[in-house]
């Protein structure tokens, strides 16, 4: 289950990652521009669609509760319309660079010079080895709670093995003079944007094709409480869903002669029998209480 205490610490998490990624891009883009190279540009442009997955999935966070008719099931549906959405980003930029890396491909031989600077290449990989490692440990240990964290950390990941291959290639670059490697390095990055891409389409399509989780309103878990022989009223009730069980929390107000009777137990029993039948409840809390108690 999402609880509120997690979805304020996924966001968090998604926060401190866009804030990260949003100032490498910047360096990024600019050095892609003097060093002329593909692997850079490819980065780049793939850290735009990262950066954009991340507003999403921070929007898709943030508007949830207000889509949602339970808490547990409208959180977790509109997590996955962001994911889904990011995962067609992904798809998205992975062709665009492998249709970029197929023309300069062409052109490289046709004879064509690439001219690429292996030097500054390197030092942008190596700068952003350091900003998405910081991303991706930001990200690691909400990776469970959150279909949007579990994406983007997926992402950043990538985006990490994505400068040691730019570094890489900028290496070989500069010893060799082999400038195509740079073409090659941008279609391999490609491949893992597609794989990317591919795995969270497909969990967010199995997870928004599950049918919808309602839970039983407070009012009528106030209702089926008050049916019941000893019961005068309850307040104080909860519904929430723990480990795929639906959990209710009530005070449970007593009629005035079971209070003289002193029969707290039976009267429990039978509140958590009728909250057993009624919505297959196996587990609650309940705390009894007099029917002159200065509470109710």
């Amino acid at each position: 289950m999402t609880d509120i205490t997690t979805h304020q610490a996924s966001r968090r998490r998604l926060l401190i990652a866009l804030a990260i990624t949003c100032s490498f891009m910047i360096i990024q883009v600019i050095g892609a521009y003097y060093a002329n190279s593909l692997a850079v540009l490819a980065d780049a442009g793939h850290l735009f669609v990262h950066n954009s997955s991340l507003f999403i999935a921070l929007i898709a966070s943030s508007v949830a509760v207000y889509l949602a008719k339970t808490y547990n099931d409208g959180y977790k549906r509109a997590e996955y319309t962001g994911g889904l959405i990011n995962g067609i980003l992904y798809l998205s930029i992975a062709v665009i660079i492998l249709l970029e890396g197929s023309e300069r491909l062409s052109h490289h031989a046709g004879g064509h010079d690439l001219e690429v600077n292996s030097y500054l290449m390197s030092m942008i990989a190596a700068i952003g080895f350091l900003f998405h490692g910081a991303s991706a440990w930001v990200l690691y240990k909400g990776r469970k709670d959150s279909i949007n964290v579990y994406a983007v950390f997926l992402h950043s990941f990538f985006d990490l093995l994505s400068t040691i291959s730019t570094f890489i290639a900028g290496v070989i670059i500069h010893l060799t003079g082999w400038e195509v490697v740079d073409i090659l390095s941008s279609m391999l990055i490609s491949v893992f944007v597609l794989f990317t891409g591919i795995r969270v389409i497909v969990a967010c399509l199995k997870g928004l094709a599950t049918p919808p989780e309602v839970l039983p309103t407070v009012q009528e878990v106030e209702r089926t409480i008050v049916s019941t022989e000893h019961v005068e009223s309850a307040h104080n009730i909860t519904v929430s869903k723990i480990d795929g069980a639906v959990v209710v929390g009530a005070h449970v107000v007593l009629k005035h002669h079971c209070t003289i009777e002193s029969h707290d137990s039976a009267c429990r029993v039978e509140v958590e029998e009728a909250l057993k039948k009624s919505f297959n409840v196996l587990s609650s809390v309940l705390q009894i209480e007099s029917h002159d108690c200065p509470h109710h």
